[in-house]
């Protein structure tokens, strides 16, 4: 979704300094402390965390599973923090549910699972079996509608999970650590669905999730979640290419190798003794007629010794680690060049 688009659309989940505290005999606890978010309709966002650092609860307050303690949190214009459970159920049927171990019943067949929310809510059998043909299509598992759960794949299993939480037509889908229990191929195969979910059907989705990988692959902007706190936001591509804080700095490295750890570098002195720089890679901007005229412009010789370069939303972006030889002012020129147009680093003078 690019910048006109997000103009024009409205907001489907708000949080306005939200908190939600557990208290027990023994102990409070603060699981979520303070956020302010907001999510697009028509948007994929991302909520990434470790363990502990409250994604699951923020979920649960979404759908009214849990209760704001303080603060405001509204879902399609409605403050669901004061609602009543009776008028909590007629939300929850505009949000579906992903679960990370795909909560099928295991006695019901692959149709009768996607079915069971439309037989909740009323719906007569005809109307039932249409809407069931129709999802189980779109999931690619219309040939399996009479299996049972035990007989397919983990893969398989989140597609009927997906199927079923779309079954009333949601406009809004919590997906809560919905790749985890998959190896990775068949984790890009699920985002690949949600992408078609959202992309076809119009529906918002909230990704809940420990991975980067997934929120590299999917969503538009990303929350970090540390400590129930919301630590840094944004576009995707900002927060992977400019990360302001260690949490996502951290996270980010887990996908994206392009700096050298303490022991590289300490390996990189050892064996180049040139100057060694960090240099930012943005596909704007003109690194390489830089790097291209180093020799003839400045007399610098250049070698790429670490780094690489990846690509979020379609644009491109990394670092380099180069190691400049030459007169030590024609190397201090080429600097200087480099950080009139990115930001560099220098490693080892």
């Amino acid at each position: 979704m690019n910048s006109e688009e997000r103009a024009i659309v409205s907001t489907i989940v708000q949080f306005d300094n939200v908190s939600k505290v557990f208290t027990t005999t023994q102990q409070v606890v603060t699981a979520i402390d303070g956020v302010s978010l907001s999510v697009e309709e028509g948007e994929i966002f991302g909520v990434i965390g470790y363990s502990g650092a409250g994604k699951s609860t923020l979920v649960r307050l979404v759908n009214g599973l849990e209760r704001v303690s303080s603060g405001t949190l509204t879902v399609a214009g409605q403050d669901v923090g004061v609602m009543r459970e009776s008028d909590l159920r007629k939300v929850r049927l505009g949000i579906g549910m992903i679960f990370q171990q795909f909560n099928l019943f295991n006695s019901r067949t692959v149709a009768g699972n996607v079915a069971y929310p439309l037989r909740v809510a009323g719906w007569k059998k005809a109307d039932r079996d249409s809407r069931v043909a129709e999802l189980l299509d779109f999931v690619g598992l219309l040939d399996r509608a009479h299996d049972y759960p035990d007989r397919l794949s983990g893969g398989q299993k989140q597609r009927v999970g997906i199927a079923r939480a779309l079954a009333t037509s949601p406009k809004l889908l919590l997906a809560d650590e919905s790749t985890s229990a998959l190896d990775p191929e068949t984790t890009q195969e699920v985002l690949r669905l949600l992408q078609k979910v959202n992309r076809e059907l119009g529906v918002t989705i909230i990704v809940i999730t420990h991975e980067m990988d997934v929120v590299r692959s999917i969503a538009d902007r990303v929350a970090v979640l540390e400590n129930g706190r919301i630590v840094e936001q944004g576009a995707v591509f900002d927060v992977f290419s400019n990360p302001r804080t260690e949490t996502a700095r951290r996270f980010i490295s887990t996908v994206i190798r392009n700096q050298p750890s303490p022991g590289d570098l300490d390996r990189l002195q050892r064996t180049h003794k040139g100057r060694i720089v960090n240099v930012e890679i943005h596909e704007s901007l003109r690194i390489g007629t830089l790097l291209s005229h180093a020799f003839s412009d400045h007399g610098v010789q250049f070698e790429v010794v670490y780094g690489g370069i990846g690509a979020i939303q379609d644009r491109s972006f990394g670092s380099l680690t180069l190691e400049l030889n030459g007169p030590p002012g024609g190397v201090d020129s080429l600097i200087a060049s480099l950080q009139s147009v990115t930001s560099v680093e220098e490693v080892r003078s």
